[in-house]
């Protein structure tokens, strides 16, 4: 294990919260490992840690997206699985995990070259699924995601050694100021916050449903937004937003009629797999942190899910 002395981003540990400066790079091989983006939207991730690409996903492959999603979501099977989260309060579905396993569509779509190879071009190698899963923020009670830098949990939680992977979210709803779309602080990709409180075993279990570790002080957070500002990712069902682990990024709750979900996939670096969590924490189940079997994604040669 790793003491905290020479972790370069040490997180929950003793010592009191603090902003550590990044050590590696935003995009990889200088961005020319695949093509799929060009030189000015390369340089967009590389400034802003996210870029928003509108309109990718045409609407017949997202109605066939959010079908899948409501059967996955209304089947027994999947409900009782430790995969699925649901609200706090609540049985309203959160979240499944894992859905790339679950679905042979969501499968495919992580192979998708509209989307794969944006992670390939930007992490400089060739990649798998870190962690996938269908969000959903129904209207009037989806509740909110907070303020957080994935890397964090990555980093402590799975043993992710460096920023070299990232998320993209494809949108299968509008996104409006009013149901809670995903906020990102443009530049906190910069800089790591390490945050306070010794994480205990099997953390998870609650971090899905509320963070309580993890999760930034107000005075970092305060400066990241103050430097950088805060960004909603609005946009039309089929738009996409791929952002940086360590950018900081959370959800407002949903008290709009309009519901909001996405499919989220997590892309990492094939050079980048998970080693030991930090602290002798136990590994997290297969669903949040894929260890086993991991292999590279290889990408469709079509470009449309359906049809």
């Amino acid at each position: 294990m790793i003491s905290p002395a020479k972790d370069r981003y040490a997180s929950r540990t003793d010592r009191s919260a603090g902003i550590v400066a990044r050590h590696d790079p935003v995009v990889y091989e200088d961005g020319r490992y695949a093509d799929a983006l060009s030189p000015e939207q390369v340089q967009a991730y590389d400034r802003d840690g996210f870029l928003l690409l509108e309109n990718l996903i045409p609407q017949a492959e997202v109605d066939a997206l959010i079908a899948e999603i409501a059967r996955m979501s209304r089947d027994p099977a999947i409900i009782r699985r430790e995969e699925c989260i649901t609200e706090p309060g609540s049985n309203a579905v959160r979240s499944i995990f894992m859905v790339h396993q679950l679905s042979s569509l969501i499968s495919r779509l992580t192979r998708d070259p509209r989307l794969v190879n944006v992670a390939r071009q930007i992490l400089g190698s060739e990649v798998y699924i870190h962690q996938s899963r269908a969000n959903m923020k129904p209207g009037f009670k989806g509740k909110e995601f907070y303020w957080h830098s994935d890397f964090e949990t990555w980093h402590v939680e799975d043993g992710m050694p460096a920023m070299r992977a990232l998320s993209c979210s494809v949108l299968l709803t509008d996104n409006n100021a009013c149901n809670g779309p995903l906020m990102l602080v443009p530049g906190s990709h910069r800089q790591f916050i390490s945050c306070i409180g010794e994480t205990p075993q099997d953390h998870y279990k609650h971090s899905l449903k509320k963070q309580e570790y993890g999760v930034p002080d107000a005075i970092s957070l305060q400066l990241l937004a103050e430097q950088g500002g805060i960004q909603a990712m609005t946009g039309k069902a089929g738009s996409v937003v791929f952002f940086d682990c360590n950018t900081m990024h959370g959800s407002n709750s949903n008290i709009s009629p309009w519901p909001r979900s996405n499919v989220f996939m997590v892309y990492n670096s094939m050079e980048n797999v998970l080693g030991a969590p930090k602290y002798g924490l136990a590994p997290r189940p297969e669903h949040i942190a894929t260890r086993a079997g991991v292999k590279a994604l290889t990408p469709l040669d079509a470009l449309k899910l359906v049809g």
